[in-house]
């Protein structure tokens, strides 16, 4: 076979560079943009506008709090973080926190330093054991991973109640009588999910005291297209039940006595958050609900903004909610 003459070869040669770049081209195209959260790319990438940083666990020299890093399932990588305050003795039990980060679930994790400064603010005056769930995130992890790694996690977090779990902290200093659920954003609809489902279908070796619901994010009659990207087997609109509560045959199974919802005056979703207060009033759940509103503050500021005037107020209410009977 005879080789192709040069002006061949260098036609050759651009028609595939042509082609490569068409190529290229198309497979960086964006299909889906969300921002301030993340975009998809024709070819299936996701790039994130929001970087994470990683706060190390350990001992807290100002409080005494300490904290390690623990795997819950080695065949899914599910894992969390838990916090101890300083321990009196050997004898002493605590309350649990069990908390569900935000960030729409596609962002986020236990092991941010808004976070941590957080967990250790609310120890500090709360003295409990608080365990965060590293759930893993969507899109990568499709809906409704999350709310079952988030469910999956409670039950290891149960087979603790004997004392004879794989987790000491939890074995030693943990009080299962008196567990509290907490989330913000999505993380409050995780919370209220789990709840549901723990009361719906029992769960045996823990009570569930009460939830902390933060700015919550729930669904609305028009479709949320992230959320239907995110879960591809949701409406994305409210006859899903995980985005509308009241359309949840299980709603009056929500297994806790009591709810604390807070909102905030300039969060787009304050309305959806005084709504779910009214479905739990008409549900026939059985417990009791109240509703907490700080003015002038935007979404999630208690992690953003720990030195406002607000900030305070906020936190002696969680501590409140926890430490009353």
């Amino acid at each position: 076979m005879p080789y192709p003459s040069p002006k061949k070869k260098i036609r050759t040669q651009f028609y595939h560079s042509l082609i490569a770049m068409a190529s290229s081209t198309n497979s960086n195209e964006i299909i889906h943009d969300f921002p301030p959260f993340f975009k998809a790319f024709k070819d299936g990438h996701i790039e994130r506008y929001m970087t994470h940083d990683h706060f190390p666990a350990g001992l807290d020299p100002n409080t005494g709090i300490q904290s390690k890093d623990v795997v819950i399932s080695p065949e899914t990588g599910l894992s969390a973080r838990i916090y101890t305050p300083k321990i009196n003795g050997p004898d002493q039990k605590l309350p649990l926190l069990v908390h569900y980060h935000g960030g729409g679930f596609c962002a986020g994790s236990p092991y941010e330093t808004v976070l941590h400064k957080f967990i250790i603010s609310l120890i500090s005056q709360a003295n409990v054991v608080v365990i965060t769930v590293d759930y893993r995130l969507a899109p990568e992890h499709p809906l409704p991973i999350a709310y079952d790694d988030s469910w999956a996690a409670l039950q290891w977090i149960a087979t603790h109640s004997n004392h004879q779990g794989p987790e000491p902290w939890l074995n030693e200093y943990v009080d299962f009588g008196r567990v509290f659920l907490a989330g913000e954003s999505a993380g409050a609809n995780i919370t209220h999910y789990v709840a549901v489902r723990a009361g719906a279908t029992g769960l045996a070796g823990l009570k569930i005291v009460g939830l902390i619901i933060i700015h919550p994010f729930f669904g609305d009659k028009e479709r949320d297209e992230m959320y239907k990207f995110l879960c591809p087997t949701s409406s994305g609109c409210d006859d899903d039940p995980k985005l509308n509560p009241a359309v949840d045959p299980d709603l009056s199974s929500l297994g806790c006595s009591k709810v604390l919802v807070c909102v905030a005056e300039k969060d787009w979703l304050k309305d959806r958050g005084v709504t779910y207060c009214e479905i739990l009033g008409k549900s026939g759940w059985g417990g009791s609900v109240e509703l907490l509103e700080s003015k002038g503050e935007d979404h999630c500021f208690h992690l953003f903004n720990a030195d406002g005037e607000n900030f305070r107020p906020l936190m002696k209410k969680f501590v409140d909610f926890i430490l009353r009977d």
